[in-house]
């Protein structure tokens, strides 16, 4: 079994992500650490420990950052709902948080076993930038870093040139780019057009008539209808399920490359914004290996084998 450990500010996208780890055969999901970013901390622990108790597993939850390292917190309702889940009121998780500190607990469960867990971050890299602070061996003992993050051909989503995720917490962002820490970047470009589920697609979905395929649509509502009224395109965009299949099968990803890419921190036009220096110009070592294209129907597949 592949042990994985996830980073998340769960609300609805994360949450199909922690769905499909949770349910892949040869994975062993061995912790899961909360972060502020789509919504509160607190409200993202509930949200991942329902999708855990969905599962059936006994996954442990922690409780991480409540804010980026040096800015005040931001979130997604307008794209998640009031509370992350698309506004379904899911009823509280039975299971309590685990009590030791996410950043902790990583650095713990890393070091007990060095060069075995790949590390998923789907939210802002608040959590890693502090373990590896506190920690600076686990660049050496984490196999892998998957992160939902940034945007190579600068389509940002909440600027025009920045991503969400590493907008939040440039300065944690550029900390882990910059660890030594194996990287590989799924950037939101990956995630548009074609990625997304189309309205056919998400009818198939509901067609499973399980209860996996129902919850990865009715978390989502609120982003279809956002997707639907902001963006007019009526599909789902899954930015979050397309990093965990490209963790899960690597040969999702058809085209990646590594280059030296940087994180602004200064501007406030371009706050967040991922530098790829795509033709090396700068002349410095590559730091990050960037999926620049998936195969689309091998990463819906992906999808939908853990929804059936």
């Amino acid at each position: 079994m592949r042990k994985f450990w996830i980073d998340t500010d769960t609300a609805s996208d994360d949450a199909v992500a922690i769905l499909m780890a949770l349910r892949w055969p040869d994975v062993d999901v061995v912790g899961i650490s909360t972060v502020s970013g789509n919504v509160p901390v607190e409200m993202c622990a509930v949200n991942a420990r329902y999708t855990v108790e969905l599962c059936g597993k006994d996954t442990p939850v922690y409780l991480g950052a409540a804010k980026p390292l040096l800015r005040e917190a931001s979130y997604a309702y307008f794209f998640h709902g009031p509370d992350g889940m698309g506004g379904m009121n899911y009823p509280a998780p039975r299971r309590p948080l685990a009590e030791e500190h996410a950043v902790q607990a990583l650095i713990d469960a890393v070091r007990a076993h060095p060069g075995e867990i790949t590390l998923v971050t789907l939210g802002p890299l608040t959590n890693v930038a502090l373990a590896l602070a506190l920690a600076p061996d686990l660049a050496q003992k984490i196999p892998v870093c998957y992160v939902m993050g940034g945007a190579a051909a600068t389509l940002g989503n909440v600027t025009p040139a920045a991503e969400f995720n590493i907008w939040v917490d440039p300065e944690a962002a550029k900390m882990v780019f910059h660890s030594g820490l194996r990287l590989v970047m799924v950037g939101w470009e990956l995630c548009r057009g074609e990625a997304n589920l189309s309205e056919a697609d998400m009818a198939e979905v509901r067609g499973f008539g399980t209860v996996f395929a129902d919850f990865s649509l009715d978390c989502n509502r609120q982003a279809i209808e956002t997707n639907r009224t902001w963006l007019k395109d009526p599909a789902l965009p899954l930015p979050d399920p397309v990093t965990m299949a490209v963790a899960l099968d690597p040969s999702v990803s058809v085209r990646q490359s590594s280059h030296y890419v940087d994180v602004e921190i200064l501007s406030e036009v371009t706050r967040g914004m991922t530098v790829v220096d795509e033709r090396g110009v700068l002349n410095r070592a590559a730091n990050v290996e960037v999926c620049w294209e998936i195969d689309i129907p091998k990463w819906k597949e992906t999808l939908y084998r853990t929804l059936r």
